[in-house]
Parts: structure tokens; C-alpha cells; sequence
């Protein structure tokens, strides 16, 4: 059984940074691709970064290239999420979700294991 736990949210002011964790467990990574999603309030879970786990290749939205940096520890069975340059907009429950399959997706119904999620909230 796969389990995602993050951690890592908070609140910070406009311009800050914060960096997100998801320890994995349960299985063994190695075929798997994995992913960052958010929701804010009434709006839908969107895609945010995905990492292939065994050769690192990643793929970003948008609106975060360049503040947002995806990264694995394959040691540790920990993906992270470096936001950088922290906007109120980037305002919303972040979670992580994985797949099996080492294509990187942006479609939320291709990830079959979520976490719990962890808030992240950007003062202006």
C-alpha cells in the first residue's frame, strides 16, 4: 500500500519561500512518476510539478517555472517542492500524488495515490 505524507506548509508573506516534503513509502519508487497538485478555495486541484523518480527529468505549470524547483532523495523516499518568490495567488492545500509509470503527467486522474495534502497561505 503506497502512502504519501506531506508536510512542510505554512503562512509566509508575498516574496518568501517555503519548502514542501512527501515521504513515500510502501513500494518501491523506481517505476513511478510524481507529482505536485494544489486546490485553492473554489477552484479545482491543479497541476503544479512532476519528477520522474528514476531519472529526475521534471515538468512544471506555467505560473511557477522559474520559483518552483521539484526534487527527489531516492535514500530517503522524499520528494520536495522549493517555492520560491511566493505569491498570494500560489494560496492553497498542496498535495503530492504518484503514478505508476515513469511519464510525467499533468492529469489528475492518471495519479492513484494521494496524500493528505498541506496548507500553504501567502499573505500580501
Amino acid at each position: 500500500q503506497v502512502q504519501l505524507v506531506e508536510s512542510g506548509g505554512g503562512l509566509v508573506q508575498a516574496g518568501g519561500s517555503l519548502r514542501l516534503s512527501c515521504v513515500a513509502s510502501g513500494r518501491t519508487f523506481s517505476n513511478y512518476a510524481m507529482s505536485w497538485f494544489r486546490q485553492a478555495p473554489g477552484k479545482e486541484r491543479e497541476f503544479v510539478a512532476a519528477i520522474n523518480w528514476s531519472s529526475g527529468s521534471t515538468n512544471y505549470e506555467d505560473s511557477v517555472k522559474g520559483r518552483f524547483t521539484i526534487s527527489r532523495d531516492k535514500a530517503k523516499n522524499t520528494m520536495y517542492l522549493q517555492m520560491n518568490s511566493l505569491k498570494p495567488e500560489d494560496t492553497a492545500v498542496y498535495s503530492c500524488a504518484a503514478k505508476l509509470g515513469l511519464r510525467l503527467s499533468m492529469l489528475r486522474h492518471e495519479y492513484a495515490y494521494w496524500g493528505q495534502g498541506t496548507q500553504v497561505t501567502v499573505s500580501s
